[in-house]
Formats: structure tokens, C-alpha cells, sequence
């Protein structure tokens, strides 16, 4: 952490092992030469650090903070009532409940303290990525017109594998 060089995503991981899930939100973004940096934090083993990240992290030019965790996946509420930026919740399936208690943690936040939580696992990644692509182009134009080409480009793959079923 430090002066920003123009990043405007911020990727959070609770544990190193979360990066295999995580390589989704970091693909899309890149897609989308989106400038991201990635963080590792832990709500519980690190809550100091986890503080001073989410309390700097908008004075650093910080637009959207994604934050994957699994397991009683408390890493994007503790963000999150640390800031006022938008955070997103990827639960990760890290323990034997399938990610179901990582969900759970990440969306029954108490009223006041906002997390916008994604699907658990690779989907949400992926979804957390563009859930902040999307934020990001209300205000830029440059990246509204690429989430327009990405939508219109999912479409059209659609229409195309139409064309090539056969039954």
C-alpha cells in the first residue's frame, strides 16, 4: 500500500489460498485493462492491517474494493464498515459446508453495513469483477462502451451456438 499509481480496484484476498478463485475477478479485469491491485489481509488474523487497508484505501484513489474470503468469510463486512466505498463479496468455498457459511457471512450484514455479495466461488469472482466494471462506468464513458461490446459480444455468442446445435 502506498500512493496511487492510478489503480481503481482493489482485489482483497483473506488467504493466499483464495487466489486460484480470485484469478477470475483478476482475468476480467484485465480484459477490461482494468488498473487492479491485489491485497492480502485477514479480518481475523490481521484485523490491524485490514483497518489501515480499508481506512486509506479511498484517500489512495480506490474506487471499488472486491474482497474474497471463505470460511466465516468476515474480510468484506469488516471492510466495508471501515469505508465508504463500494464493496463487493466473493464467498470461496474453503471448508466442508461448500462455501455455503462463507455466503452467509458475507450477506447477512446488519442494516447500515453494506456488502454486495456475488455467488460463491469462481462465478462470483467473475461476477465481482464486472459488478465493479459496472460501477466504474457510471462514471467512464471508455469503460461503459467496452461492458456494452462485452454484453453485446455474450449475445452474440449465444446466437451463434444456436446456430450450431444439432438435434
Amino acid at each position: 500500500m502506498g500512493e496511487n499509481t492510478g489503480v481503481l480496484v482493489s482485489i482483497v484476498m483473506g488467504s493466499d489460498s483464495d487466489l486460484p478463485v480470485m484469478k477470475e475477478t483478476i482475468a476480467i479485469l484485465n480484459d477490461f485493462n482494468i488498473p487492479y491491485e491485489v491485497f492480502l489481509t485477514s479480518a481475523h488474523r490481521s484485523p490491524e492491517r485490514t483497518t489501515k487497508f480499508a481506512r486509506e484505501a479511498a484517500n489512495r484513489g480506490i474506487k471499488v474494493i472486491i474482497a474474497g474470503a471463505g470460511a466465516a468469510a468476515h474480510l468484506a463486512g469488516v471492510i466495508t464498515s471501515q469505508t465508504t466505498l463500494p464493496v463487493i463479496g466473493i464467498p470461496i468455498d474453503a471448508t466442508s459446508l461448500n462455501g455455503l457459511d462463507a455466503l452467509l457471512s458475507t450477506a447477512q450484514m446488519p442494516g447500515g453495513v453494506p456488502v454486495a455479495t456475488m455467488a460463491i466461488g469462481k462465478a462470483g469472482a467473475k461476477n465481482g469483477a464486472l459488478m465493479a466494471i459496472r460501477i466504474l462506468a457510471l462514471e467512464n464513458k471508455a469503460i461503459r462502451q467496452k461492458l456494452d461490446t462485452y454484453i453485446a459480444n455474450m449475445a452474440k455468442d449465444i446466437e451463434e451456438k444456436h446456430d450450431k446445435l444439432e438435434w
